[in-house]
C-alpha cells in the first residue's frame, strides 16, 4: 500500500522538478528570455526570503482565516439547507432551476456591491467565499439525501424508525459522500476566491501583497507570492482529501486506501 505511495510521491516531485526547469530554461534562453518574467531561481530565492518575513505570513494567515471561515458557514448552512430541501420533493424540483442558475455565477460579479457593502475588509472576503462556496453544497447535499435508497429508508420504518432516526443513521450517512465531495470541491475555491477578495476588492490578504507587488513592479516578489499560493493550494487540497477519505473510511471507496 505504502510502495505506490511513494512511488505517485516520487513522479510528482520529478513533474514538479522538471516544469521548474523548463521556466528556467524559458527564462533565461527561451522565448521569454528578454520579458519581465523572473528566472526560477531568482523566484525560489525570493520565495525563501518571503518565509522569514513576518508580513508574509500576517497575509497567509488573512487569506486562510476568510476561506476556511467562508468554507465553514457555507458547508454548515448549505448541508442543513440542502437536508432541508432533500428531504422534501416539492422543495427539490422547485429550487432545481433556480440554484442550477446561481450555480455558475462567480463571486466576483457581485464584488463592487460587497466592497459598497462592507468595504475592504476580511468580513467582505468571507462573504466573498460564502457565496462563491454555498450553492454547490447545497445542491450536492440535497442530491445526496434526495437520491437515498426508498428501500433502505422503507427497511429502517419496518423496524419503528422515526423520523429523525431514519435521517440520523440512513439518509444522513447516504448522502456523506456527496457531501464530501462538495467540500472537497470548494476547498480550493475558497482559496481562490479570498485571494480575489484581496486582489480585486482591496480586503487584507496574500491577494492585497500581490497587487502590491505588481504596482510597484517587482516581479521577482510577485511571482514569489505566486508560489506561496501554490504551495497553500496543495495543503488546503490535500487536507480535503484527507479529511474526506478519514470521514468516509467506511464506504468502498475509501476502504482500501486507509491505513
Amino acid at each position: 500500500m505504502r510502495h505506490p505511495r511513494l512511488l505517485r510521491a516520487g513522479v510528482g516531485a520529478g513533474g514538479a522538478v522538471a516544469a521548474i526547469g523548463l521556466w528556467q530554461l524559458a527564462a533565461t534562453v527561451g522565448p521569454v528570455a528578454d520579458s519581465p518574467l523572473p528566472t526560477a531561481v531568482d523566484a525560489l530565492g525570493a520565495f525563501a526570503a518571503l518565509l522569514g518575513t513576518p508580513e508574509m505570513w500576517i497575509a497567509t494567515g488573512d487569506t486562510l482565516t476568510m476561506a476556511l471561515l467562508g468554507l465553514a458557514i457555507s458547508t454548515v448552512a448549505g448541508v442543513l439547507l440542502g437536508i432541508g430541501i432533500g428531504t422534501s420533493p416539492l422543495a427539490m424540483h422547485a429550487t432545481r432551476i433556480p440554484l442550477e442558475f446561481l450555480k455558475p455565477i462567480p463571486p466576483i460579479v457581485i464584488l463592487p456591491v460587497v466592497v459598497l457593502v462592507l468595504g475592504p475588509t476580511a468580513g467582505m472576503g468571507i462573504v466573498l467565499v460564502v457565496i462563491g462556496c454555498f450553492v454547490s453544497i447545497v445542491v450536492q447535499a440535497a442530491a445526496g439525501v434526495f437520491d437515498t435508497d426508498p428501500v433502505a429508508k422503507a427497511t429502517g420504518r419496518s423496524y419503528g424508525l422515526g423520523r429523525t432516526e431514519i435521517l440520523g443513521r440512513i439518509v444522513l450517512p447516504s448522502a456523506l459522500p456527496y457531501i464530501g465531495t462538495a467540500v472537497r470541491v470548494a476547498a480550493p475555491t475558497s482559496l481562490i476566491v479570498a485571494v480575489v477578495a484581496g486582489l480585486l476588492g482591496g480586503g487584507p490578504g496574500l491577494g492585497q501583497s500581490l497587487l502590491l507587488a505588481q504596482l510597484s513592479g517587482n516581479q521577482t516578489q510577485l511571482f514569489a507570492y505566486v508560489l506561496v499560493l501554490g504551495v497553500l493550494g496543495l495543503a488546503v487540497q490535500g487536507l480535503s482529501q484527507w479529511g474526506e477519505r478519514r470521514l468516509l473510511h467506511w464506504h468502498p471507496q475509501y476502504r482500501k486506501q486507509v491505513v
